[in-house]
């Protein structure tokens, strides 16, 4: 427990309180050491209730004993700490006043080195509302202070401080504090409304989905009414249940995503969105899938339980292992033309599979490859929680370059058998999808080399024009073979 001391102040040093959650962080130090804790020691969340069942202080105790938060890399709210280091040039007394846990709070002081005094929750005490007020005051010896904090539980402590500093309030937080103290500072600086959520859903990686149209496609059913609806549905409930695991990854990929130059920008890890809101989102996400699922045959409910299986997995551990990982990503795109076909009850080719594969395990090295890029680029020797170093990037550059090469091969090999001459009326034309394709993977590689590539090659393919150019042609030379 933090040994009290008085503090002399005058009136011109009046002492700064600080809020951690929500205020100095752009985040809960709570909910982050529950993920935490979920990730590195899954076992111990059955334990939550009974630790919770012992109250809110020993609560924290036992988490913060069992969880080691990095604090180093915590979204800080960058404005109101550079207010901070302003005011401690000039010797303002300022003091960590905090609901989390003292080991948190006190780590947090320590990297920051602004703080005179920590305030903190510990076995016995949550530090809050009335609690954290007489813990104040008692400090301050009755003394006049000034108080930042973020939310609707700091009404009670600026009732009774001189000056409100608000960091990113909520509404509530802003009408109370504007009537109870002089509000003498506003700190805005986080996004709010739909665009986070829209952000850590990724609905720009809905296009990948597309793909579940492709039997669609090549069993020429696109002029019948029924399919196109069963596929419609199919696309819409594999794309709900993508955006659950893509919450999920990001929670579990916190440490990492904060350690990477550009990933360090999403919603959860910058501190856009609550942990607490991507934690509810999975299962409703999830629940809205699979309700959706089952007004399609049942073979689709099967195909989408073993994506959502396999695609966990991924995040949780597979991601980590060189080269499964790229595999993995390979089977899971071949998986949504596998799903597609059963949503519209037709049986994909050995050829459409064998293509999907190469294609895709391409466009995985490509992503592995382009990633490695940027982190030379900045100086780094490897991907934090990727088995795979920058003086990988030969190896990859060759095994993706054949795996794409691989899927042309089949193309060709598909064009020769006697397989297509049902389907096409002039399936020589096929052929030119073959140069097409080769000229395609080839400027991906090209392209990732130079450092231009996005991180996900599929999103740069429908952000460029050369891309489309492709597409556009290939569709024709379709069109022409049907």
């Amino acid at each position: 427990m933090q040994t009290m001391t008085h503090i002399e102040t005058t009136t011109e040093t009046v002492p700064l309180v600080v809020d951690l959650d929500g205020t100095l962080l752009r985040t809960d130090s709570l909910w982050e050491s529950l993920v935490l804790l979920a990730k590195d020691r899954w076992y111990a969340v059955f334990l939550l209730p009974l630790w919770l069942f012992q109250g809110k202080a020993s609560f924290k105790w036992r988490l913060a004993q069992v969880v080691d938060l990095s604090v180093a890399n915590l979204p800080y709210n960058e404005s109101f700490l550079a207010f901070l280091k302003k005011e401690r040039e000039r010797s303002r007394c300022m003091i960590l006043a905090t609901a989390a846990n003292e080991k948190i709070a006190q780590s947090i002081a320590a990297h920051l080195g602004l703080f005179d005094q920590v305030l903190a929750s510990d076995r016995n005490l949550n530090l809050s509302g009335n609690n954290k007020l007489a813990k104040i005051q008692s400090l301050l010896g009755g003394q006049a202070f000034d108080y930042a904090g973020n939310e609707e539980a700091d009404l009670i402590i600026w009732s009774c401080a001189r000056r409100a500093l608000l960091v990113n309030p909520t509404s509530s937080a802003l009408s109370g504090a504007s009537r109870l103290a002089r509000v003498e500072n506003v700190f805005t600086d986080k996004t709010y409304g739909l665009i986070p959520y829209l952000r850590v859903l990724r609905l720009y990686q809905w296009p990948k989905n597309l793909l579940v149209f492709l039997p669609l496609l090549t069993a020429h059913l696109m002029t019948e009414w029924n399919p196109i609806w069963q596929a419609m549905l199919a696309f819409v409930s594999w794309s709900l249940c993508a955006s659950a695991v893509y919450v999920l990854n990001d929670l579990w990929d916190l440490p990492s995503d904060r350690e990477h130059p550009k990933k360090r920008t999403r919603p959860f890890a910058a501190g856009g969105i609550p942990l607490s809101h991507g934690v509810c989102l999975i299962p409703i996400l999830l629940l809205l899938s699979f309700s959706l699922s089952l007004l399609l045959p049942q073979r689709f409910l099967v195909v989408l339980g073993i994506y959502f299986i396999m695609t966990t997995a991924y995040s949780f551990s597979i991601k980590k292992i060189v080269l499964l990982d790229v595999t993995t990503i390979a089977g899971l795109y071949t998986l949504r033309v596998i799903g597609g076909a059963e949503a519209i009850s037709v049986t994909p080719t050995f050829w459409l599979l064998a293509f999907s594969m190469f294609l895709f395990l391409h466009l995985a090295l490509v992503k592995r490859y382009a990633d490695l890029i940027v982190l030379q680029a900045y100086g780094k020797l490897g991907a934090e929680g990727r088995d795979y170093k920058v003086i990988d990037l030969p190896t990859l550059l060759s095994l993706g370059g054949s795996a794409g090469y691989l899927s042309v091969l089949v193309l060709a090999l598909y064009v020769n058998s006697s397989d297509i001459q049902t389907l096409y009326q002039h399936p020589k034309a096929i052929w030119l999808l073959c140069p097409l394709l080769l000229y395609w993977n080839s400027r991906m590689w090209m392209k990732s080399a130079r450092g231009e590539m996005h991180h996900d090659p599929l999103i740069y393919a429908l952000r460029d024009k050369a891309s489309w150019i492709v597409a556009a042609c290939g569709f024709a030379i379709l069109t022409i073979a049907i």
